[in-house]
């Protein structure tokens, strides 16, 4: 054992002698041969480094446990106690089961999983290593046992294998799977290659070893490599392209690798002039590149006793580009589509099992900032495994599983702990759903100050259920929140059938429903109503002026091409900060500045359009006093939440008076805050009513 793995005349204190020492001990004391020794062996003629054939032994399941890893920890050291632990978790899915077989999606999901959790890639090799080994002795086990693993690895492992670029392990994943789900199938295709993968490398060997002499007599300086397609890769594309296998000319497939493109032509001229090529089959993607930025050329040749060869030739670039750019050869045999930052991620990973980077901790560093970083994954508390986007809460988290479990969702468990419904989800944990028999929505859901929900499309099933109620509860509600949220904000006196009229309805009920059933925000309202830019009277406190000017005064616009003008917020429009603008030279009026959809810019004659000038906001910002009231039954620490939710929020606090009545034991607050619109005050008005205690949050006049 010793020399099969060359450490036989290595020191006593060399790393893979003392984990063979310690894998071997093991066997002598259960007599049953670890399966680490078999992986590491497999990883062994992969010429992996050290460091992964000793974490390959020790991560035998039969080590398993706190005790082998406090071992492995004092022993190799704590690196190598993470990477051991790294790859008994990615072993600690559940036994494979017939009804465990997932859909296509969810297999897509886990294999992302796998990818953005592991802490170092080597542990995905591992484990590649050891479902190959497990593959191997299957066949002693039941039909369902074979049937099921063999799936798991077409839909999980063996497409892994080929995004980190792993053709050794992927082709043996791949062919002894196919052997266990499709048995009389690749006995028949086994058959009709007649002869063994032996005698076809041989084959491609002595092919390559040709055309090598044939381009040196040319002076055609390239590198020359292939071997023959491994039987589940003839099957698929047999399968795919409902082909027999007399019709398939790349059965045997060799690569021309030179140095620029008129090479590329000049190879090929040498592969015709050796062997007699068949037309059909010949493809030029260098002057016709793929869709996807794929470029070589194809041709098939009849060689030695009539046995078709591919032959593919490509300049160095494009080889590189096919092998880690959006061309790259898992991307387009899957069939998937995939962003760059996948592609970047992928290709770094590479890297790392080449070792063509020096500093390997700084690719994987990339990897692990870059890969996902806009998603998370989560299990259910039956072992699968749902995709979010990141900062999803268990309440999307329950829209995501069915729309009627969100609807009933009236608390979570996170990994066995009750969490409120606003805590963001993590990837790896177990989240669990709590159910009421009879439940609906909130429309507090739908606040996105309160954070219940992040997902666009769950917000949309809550929408859907409000606009689904009886018309005159939404009415009742609407005006409900019209009410508290114009009375918070201090805005009286509106026009609500003007209101109406802007959204298109024709009477304020209508409005209102709207509003109840959650198809317009008080935000949009307020927008239309310009309640953000409150006159400078009715929003500074007396004593306490504002630290810089407020309102909007021709600082708060940058005009492109022209300075020291006079702007005027057009009246018909009214835009604020925030709102894409466009300003028009009036006469005698300076710059009057209109929203860019204002209907008098759109229907402005032509003639007049040349007086148009591109205008932005300012980078100044204005900051206002505001006096808001907050009433509270007393407790201990309450001041504190309410400072807390100002801190969060960044705004100021100028003053604060506060009266408890000893008999009724409320509290009740007068604060001077400093904000920079509305919605940040909006957003706090609502942070301060879910502080416990708190019955009452509104904006006052001072």
């Amino acid at each position: 054992m010793y020399e099969q793995f060359g450490v036989a005349e290595a020191p006593a204190t060399s790393p893979l002698r003392r984990a063979l020492d310690y894998v071997l001990a093991i066997q002598e004391h259960d007599k049953q041969r670890p399966r680490g020794l078999d992986v590491a062996d497999i990883l062994r003629g992969m010429s992996v480094d050290e460091t992964t054939l000793v974490a390959a032994l020790l991560s035998d399941p039969q080590l398993r446990g706190p005790q082998h890893l406090a071992v492995v920890k004092q022993e190799f050291g704590e690196d190598m106690a993470e990477l051991v632990n790294s790859v008994h978790w990615l072993n600690s899915f559940k036994e494979c089961k017939q009804e465990m077989i997932q859909p296509p999606e969810q297999a897509e999901r886990l294999r992302r999983m796998l990818l953005a959790m592991t802490r170092d890639v080597r542990a995905v090799l591992i484990k590649l290593a050891y479902r190959v080994q497990r593959l191997r002795i299957l066949a002693s086990h039941g039909y369902e046992t074979r049937r099921c693993i063999a799936r798991e690895t077409l839909d999980i492992y063996a497409p892994i294998a080929n995004r980190l670029g792993i053709g050794q392990l992927k082709w043996e994943l791949e062919d002894l799977s196919f052997r266990y789900l499709e048995p009389q199938a690749y006995r028949k295709l086994a058959k009709q290659l007649e002869e063994s993968r032996i005698a076809r490398e041989e084959f491609v060997n002595d092919f390559v070893a040709m055309l090598k002499q044939g381009l040196q007599e040319e002076d055609v300086n390239a590198e020359v490599f292939g071997r023959p397609k491994h039987i589940y890769s003839i099957w698929r594309k047999m399968h795919d392209k409902h082909l027999e296998y007399q019709d398939l000319y790349d059965v045997r497939a060799v690569r021309v690798i030179v140095d620029k493109v008129s090479t590329c032509y000049a190879a090929l001229g040498v592969v015709h002039s050796l062997w007699r090529h068949i037309p059909k089959e010949f493809d030029d993607y260098i002057a016709n590149p793929k869709p996807n930025g794929y470029q070589s050329l194809h041709t098939a040749v009849i060689g030695a006793n009539g046995k078709v060869v591919e032959v593919q030739i490509r300049t160095r670039a494009m080889h590189d580009f096919a092998e880690n750019g959006v061309a790259a050869h898992w991307s387009y045999k899957e069939g998937g589509k995939q962003d760059e930052v996948l592609q970047r991620s992928i290709s770094s990973l590479r890297h790392l099992l080449e070792g063509e980077d020096e500093d390997d901790a700084d690719l994987l560093e990339s990897f692990r900032a870059e890969l996902f970083q806009d998603r998370v994954f989560v299990f259910t508390p039956n072992g699968d495994v749902m995709d979010l986007q990141r900062g999803a809460t268990p309440l999307d988290f329950a829209y995501a599983i069915h729309t009627e479990v969100g609807h009933r969702c009236r608390g979570a468990k996170i990994n066995d702990h009750i969490v409120p419904l606003t805590c963001p989800l993590r990837s790896g944990e177990k989240v669990e759903v709590l159910t009421a028999r009879q439940g609906k929505p909130s429309r507090d859901w739908l606040n996105p100050h309160l954070g219940y929900l992040k997902s666009s499309r769950a917000r949309a099933k809550v929408r859907h259920w409000f606009r689904e109620q009886d018309r005159d509860q939404n009415i009742h509600d609407g005006k409900v929140i019209l009410e508290r949220e114009l009375s918070r904000l201090g805005a009286s006196d509106v026009d609500l059938a003007d209101v109406a009229r802007h959204f298109n309805m024709h009477k304020d009920e209508d409005l209102m429903a709207a509003v109840g059933r959650g198809e317009i925000s008080f935000a949009q309202i307020a927008g239309y109503l310009h309640i953000n830019e409150v006159p400078v009277e009715k929003l500074l406190a007396p004593s306490a002026p504002a630290r810089k000017k407020t309102g909007i005064s021709k600082d708060a616009f940058t005009i492109q091409g022209v300075g020291n003008l006079m702007t005027t917020i057009a009246r018909c429009c009214k835009p604020m900060p925030g709102d894409p603008i466009i300003g028009f030279i009036t006469r005698g009026r300076g710059v009057t500045v209109h929203r860019r959809d204002c209907s008098s810019i759109l229907r402005l004659p032509d003639t007049k359009r040349a007086r148009l000038v591109e205008i932005e906001w300012g980078d100044s910002a204005e900051v206002y006093n505001v006096d808001v009231y907050v009433e509270a039954y007393d407790r201990q620490g309450l001041l504190r939440d309410i400072s807390a939710v100002l801190s969060n929020e960044k705004a100021n606090l100028i003053r604060a008076n506060t009266h408890t009545d000893k008999t009724s034991q409320l509290v009740s607050m007068q604060l001077s805050l400093e904000i920079s619109d509305t919605s940040q005050l909006s957003r706090i008005l609502d942070r301060f009513l879910q502080v416990p205690n708190v019955v009452e949050a509104k904006r006052t006049r001072g």
